[in-house]
């Protein structure tokens, strides 16, 4: 995933929000905890870059093993659940929310080591070819990247929905 990490956060928090009835947090919170959680693994990006220098894929770093954010996951539920009326709690948990859902959406096209550290094979649903130069065009003229742009545009809506006040009629 290139482009829809942050949408896809987006669309989790409002999820969250449209589920829970009474939130100890302002929306405006709960929707920033689930964008930077949707981030946080790719913040690997920045030992990859400057102190690494590429040499050992991101997607191996512990940052993005899902292992441990189901790890944290579940220390944030059980927080939740003892602590219904606390805000960090809430916020915690939708943090690593958008965390395991940034390591799902990178399963898709990416390796991700799904049982690391005790396992070492990487897992994806797609594969990518390599055909282009530089490496991100393959990414970008796969059909993959029309799911981003999806998950890009379906945000865009609940941003607007939200923003117009406008309600989704009830289910029947």
């Amino acid at each position: 995933m290139f482009i829809a990490h942050l949408p896809s956060g987006y669309i989790l928090s409002v999820t969250v929000l449209e589920r829970i009835r009474t939130a100890p947090a302002t929306a405006f919170a709960v929707v920033l905890a689930g964008m930077l959680g949707a981030l946080a693994p790719d913040l690997d990006l920045l030992y990859f870059y400057l102190v690494d220098h590429r040499q050992t894929l991101h997607h191996k770093y512990i940052s993005h093993w899902p292992l441990a954010w189901i790890a944290l996951l579940a220390v944030a539920i059980v927080w939740r659940s003892l602590a219904t009326r606390s805000t960090t709690a809430l916020l915690f948990l939708v943090f690593c929310l958008g965390a395991v859902l940034h390591v799902v959406l990178d399963s898709f096209v990416g390796d991700v080591w799904w049982f690391a550290p005790f396992v070492d094979q990487p897992y994806a649903f797609f594969t990518v070819p390599a055909r282009f130069k530089p490496w991100w065009l393959n990414f970008i003229f796969h059909w993959s990247f029309a799911v981003e742009l999806l998950i890009c545009v379906w945000a865009l809506l609940i941003y607007r929905r939200r923003s117009t006040g406008t309600k989704k009629p009830p289910a029947s």
